[in-house]
């Protein structure tokens, strides 16, 4: 069974205006999941909607966060550059916003149990997925061009999410990389390995299970394989094969202490070598050159939404 399915319903949103501009207004959205946990906090969806005034059959493009709220931030300059620019957003808030997250898990994040990290995974694709059910029945939208724009483990998300719904039609992914075993391995940080590095045999072995079932996801289909690791169900290269000749742009750091080279190249590979640029920067430094991962990110998704 695909953990990302979800039952669809008709969405029904709350939307109060939030600013208005002359050329955008924006909304503070939020809705039901589909997918109810234990905790009151992920049951409600949010986010804010950038609105372009005065144009009908815009594209939308989902604006994805990291973790925390810091990396919410680019997209509240960007969005409202796109709306100008005719090109509706929704910054999508994560079970890991501080608007969403419980107090159990703040007090423990980083250090969650592999489950609770798979139930946030889950839960934020699925939102994803909503937010486009969502924006299917807005009339302003042109749900046939859309596109998912991920930071970090927004990348991670959004990419599962555009290679398990072919709604999406394009992806611009920032510091995102893929294989999470050899990012837990190499990744100069070990905030997120829960204390737990694995020996050289014990890396080894793990990463020939996992190319091994990346192969059976492959012949026989992801709903079809059962994982050895729950990891493994929420690791983007599993989807990536899915991705190949999509429409993607990555932009990447080569000094990320947190998401290695190696790891953004092994995306890179499955996904079937989109663009990628990198930047003399680490994760966070990246911003300094916003203005350019801006324009690229404009440009690529005026591009592709033209097509």
């Amino acid at each position: 069974m695909n953990p990302y399915s979800y039952s669809k319903t008709t969405v029904i949103a709350n939307m109060q205006t939030d600013v208005k501009t002359k050329h955008w207004v924006r909304y503070a959205v939020d809705f039901p999941t589909a997918h109810p946990t234990i905790y009151s906090e992920y049951n409600r969806v949010r986010g804010l909607y950038y609105k372009p005034s005065h144009k009908n059959q815009c594209p939308l493009a989902v604006m994805v966060h990291g973790m925390g709220d810091f990396s919410a931030v680019p997209w509240k300059w960007l969005a409202p550059s796109l709306a100008k620019r005719g090109i509706a957003a929704f910054i999508l808030y994560l079970p890991f916003h501080s608007t969403r997250m419980p107090e159990v898990i703040r007090k423990r994040i980083p250090n969650l149990s592999s489950q609770e990290w798979f139930e946030g995974c889950q839960l934020s694709v699925i939102d994803i997925f909503q937010v486009l059910d969502w924006a299917a029945e807005r009339p302003e939208i042109d749900i046939a061009h859309n596109a998912v724009m991920g930071i970090s483990y927004g990348g991670v998300v959004s990419a599962i999410a555009m290679g398990n719904d072919p709604r999406i039609k394009a992806g611009v992914f920032i510091v995102t990389g893929g294989n999470s075993g050899k990012i837990n391995r190499l990744s100069k940080s070990k905030a997120y390995s829960n204390g737990h590095v694995l020996s050289e045999e014990e890396f080894q072995k793990e990463q020939t299970a996992y190319q091994e079932y990346l192969k059976a996801v492959k012949s026989s289909g992801f709903e079809n394989v059962n994982p050895t690791d729950l990891t493994f169900q929420t690791d983007p290269m599993t989807f990536a094969h899915n991705l190949i000749n999509q429409p993607l742009l990555m932009l990447n750091a080569t000094r990320d202490k947190y998401i290695p080279r190696e790891a953004v190249v092994d995306f890179w590979e499955a996904s079937g070598k989109p663009k990628l640029k990198w930047f003399s920067a680490g994760h966070i430094t990246i911003w300094l050159y916003y203005p350019l991962i801006a324009h690229l990110s404009t440009t690529f998704l005026k591009s592709n939404f033209k097509k």
